[in-house]
């Protein structure tokens, strides 16, 4: 069984900068997408960034310009650099993979907390 193993979450003061990575424990059969999605109490988790295999971005609006995600599909590990990181930001950050039968895999979720 494929497990999703995230790490690099933690507390930041605004503005600084975290680097979030996720690897999948086992090769991913027919990988589609890989990304990031971030959840707080009481809110619906919500998609920050995701890359296709054929390196097709979506990107949420409310991070363009600060965050980058990038992939490394030889090791299906994807990557969130996240810079000038503010309160808003402040949520549990949960990878996300997708395969072309559409099967989802989720990790275990990463805290992000952005706080003076």
């Amino acid at each position: 069984q494929v497990q999703l193993v995230e790490s690099g979450g933690g507390l930041v003061q605004p503005g600084g900068s975290l680097r979030l990575s996720c690897a999948a424990s086992r090769s991913i059969a027919s990988l589609y997408a890989m990304g990031w999605y971030r959840q707080v109490p009481g809110k619906k988790r919500e998609l920050v960034a995701a890359v296709t295999s054929g390196s097709n971005i979506n990107i949420a609006d409310s991070v363009k310009g600060r965050f980058t995600i990038s992939t490394d599909n030889a090791k299906d590990t994807v990557n969130l650099q996240m810079n000038n990181l503010k309160p808003e930001d402040t949520a549990v950050y949960y990878c996300n993979a997708k395969t072309r039968t559409a099967i989802n895999y989720w990790g275990q979720g990463t805290q992000v907390t952005v706080s003076s």
